[in-house]
């Protein structure tokens, strides 16, 4: 797998083990389910963690900064899969402006 595809990779694993993460917190404190909840969350966190760590970078920080659009995508696929709600034209435009952010973090040659 060449080093673009790895992560790309990453950063989508990143992505799902965030939102799911975040969302097992959210089923236990605003849809009022079992503490329990928190048990898959805690484990989802810690694989997203541990999924940035992988990627080919020489800072954290441009890690995490060229990673906020591939979570912005990720979250709204979640909301039209997992919630029911299709995304507006408002928020294509969003993730398509956060998109390229990425790819200009990601892939310009940083000094």
């Amino acid at each position: 797998m060449n080093l673009k595809m790895a992560t790309l990779a990453f950063f989508l694993l990143a992505a799902l083990a965030e939102i799911s993460g975040c969302y097992a917190f959210w089923v236990w404190v605003r849809l009022e389910k079992s503490i329990l909840w928190i048990v898959p969350g805690i484990l989802a966190l810690i694989s997203f963690a541990l999924s940035l760590t992988q990627v080919n970078a020489s800072n954290a920080g441009r890690v995490y900064a060229a990673y906020g659009g591939i979570y912005i995508l990720g979250a709204l696929v979640w909301l039209w899969l997992i919630e029911g709600v299709k995304p507006d034209k408002w928020d294509l435009l969003g993730v398509t402006i956060s998109m390229v952010g990425t790819v200009v973090i990601l892939f310009s040659p940083h000094h």
